[in-house]
């Protein structure tokens, strides 16, 4: 795939091929990425149940730091698809610099709070004392090095914004395939030894994040977009990636800190539904795999055309992409309905839990042309930079309605389980609708380029 995508593309089939050659391998790098973490989870399951608790509590921390990281992504792909759309590269290499270094020093920041806070931040998360002792050795060896996990992310995310989604998913199998064999030997050992542990299951994270920022960066020095990270500073973008990147990292703390909130009062609900909950959650987690990618897709092609000044295919490229999306999730969905009673078997036994896990399921299936529309309309947007709209949405959808849904349909109105995935739903719909009417509003009325 070419770095730059601007070219001749008036027919709705060309269009289709670009979308899909974007979308295509970031669609399988989140698989394997989410495939990675099941098997990471496995291995570190064979240690104990402190350990699992363990490495939960840290990467629920860990977790807020990649929001984070992300966000900054989100404001570098923005500005660096516009400016490569425009044909500016020089200009696109130095918004890639200075997100680079304001990548650095957040990763230098969550570092250091990771060095001399690590106990307290695992019992403001609520770890048991069992838990903290193994939680602190996992904590600080998988975050003190945050830098190269911020690196990692904003070096994937400059490749994306030009259009080269294939080096991340490459550098992505490669760098999944090493953690796998890391994590069984340092966790396990080898020949006489005996193995790390749990701090070996932390090593194994920390060395591939690191591999994987050096590749990245050295893909991105045989680019276009080839630039040195030590040749000056060009801090004249320094506002305008915040200004981009600060909404989008808010949306993503509220939508961790909602989810907690939410799963506080499902909790309540019982132990039962809460476990159905979950394992229908680690199901239908590979049905955002289309949607992820495509999103990107959409960011890139609609940051790029509207570079270009070519509004209306920004806009056009825009929509196809959520309707492609609606395909594949719908598919997903189509599949979700008929085989969640078999998936849910793989997990548990327990039949009432099955019967619950079916039921949020099939629920889920009708949500899923909802989901893909707010995935991938998100992406456009902010590929237009617009990054307060996703955050709106996610602050009434996780906040509002599906707070007061699971509080209202199952706690008042004793719903259990079906009103979670109710409440779900139509947070899903309603956050699609907003999306849609913020995207045509957007490219109506966008006259020129900030």
């Amino acid at each position: 795939m070419p770095e730059a995508v601007i070219i001749k593309d008036t027919d709705n089939k060309q269009k289709i091929k670009i979308i899909l050659a974007l979308a295509v391998p970031a669609m399988i790098e989140n698989f394997l990425q989410t495939v990675v973490g099941f098997v990471d989870t496995l291995f570190v399951s064979n240690l104990g149940l402190n350990e699992v608790a363990a490495v939960g509590v840290s990467n629920a921390i860990v977790a807020v730091y990649i929001a984070v990281f992300m966000a900054i992504g989100v404001g570098t792909s923005s500005l660096i698809a516009r400016s490569v759309g425009a044909g500016q590269v020089d200009q696109a290499k130095a918004i890639a610099r200075q997100s680079t270094w304001i990548s650095v020093i957040a990763g230098i920041i969550f570092g250091l709070a990771t060095l001399f806070f690590a106990e307290p931040l695992l019992r403001i998360m609520g770890a048991e004392p069992s838990v903290i002792k193994q939680g602190v050795v996992y904590f600080q060896i998988v975050a003190i090095p945050s830098v190269f996990l911020a690196l990692m992310t904003i070096f994937g995310s400059i490749l994306r914004a030009a259009g080269n989604t294939k080096t991340p998913m490459k550098v992505g199998i490669w760098i999944n395939l090493i953690h796998i064999v890391l994590d069984y030997v340092l966790i396990f050992g080898l020949f006489d030894w005996a193995g790390g542990g749990i701090a070996g299951a932390a090593w194994a994270t920390s060395i591939v994040r690191i591999i994987g920022a050096i590749v990245l960066y050295l893909y991105i020095r045989k680019s276009k977009l080839s630039f040195s990270i030590w040749k000056g500073s060009a801090s004249e973008y320094t506002m305008p990636l915040l200004k981009l990147s600060g909404p989008a990292a808010a949306e993503r703390l509220i939508m961790r800190f909602g989810q907690v909130l939410y799963f506080g009062l499902i909790v309540r609900l019982g132990t039962d539904v809460y476990a159905a909950h979950v394992l229908a959650g680690n199901i239908e987690v590979f049905s955002y795999m289309p949607g992820y990618g495509l999103a990107i897709a959409a960011t890139t092609l609609v940051g790029q055309h509207l570079g270009a000044e070519r509004k209306q295919d920004a806009y056009q490229y825009g929509m196809l992409t959520a309707w492609i999306a609606v395909v594949f999730m719908g598919v997903v969905g189509v599949l979700l309905f008929f085989f969640s009673p078999l998936a849910a078997s793989w997990f548990t036994k327990d039949k009432d839990v099955i019967h619950m896990v079916t039921t949020a399921l099939r629920i889920d299936a009708f949500a899923q042309p909802f989901l893909a529309i707010g995935l991938v309309i998100a992406g456009a947007l902010q590929g237009a930079g617009d990054t307060k709209s996703p955050m709106y949405s996610t602050t009434i959808g996780m906040w509002l309605i599906r707070v007061v849904g699971v509080y209202v349909l199952c706690i008042y109105l004793g719903m259990g389980i079906a009103g979670v995935w109710l409440s779900i739903t139509i947070d899903l719909i309603i956050r699609a609708a907003f999306l849609l009417y913020r995207f045509r509003k957007h490219m109506h009325v966008r006259q020129t380029l900030q």
